[in-house]
């Protein structure tokens, strides 16, 4: 099974971003988030998105 979910150190080292890239898509709404508690986690299906341009 896929994960729904990313951190935001993981989704930096997948999309080869830093951490503050991340942060910037994620203020941009270019990345969508859920958050746990204190963790922000990254929806996947955003990065797929983000990655398919649309």
């Amino acid at each position: 099974m896929e994960p729904v979910t990313i951190s935001i150190t993981g989704a930096a080292k997948a999309l080869g971003l830093g951490r503050t890239s991340i942060y910037v898509l994620i203020k941009e709404g270019r990345l969508e988030t859920v958050k746990f508690g204190r963790r922000h986690l990254i929806k996947t299906e955003s990065i797929r998105r983000l990655i398919d341009g649309a």
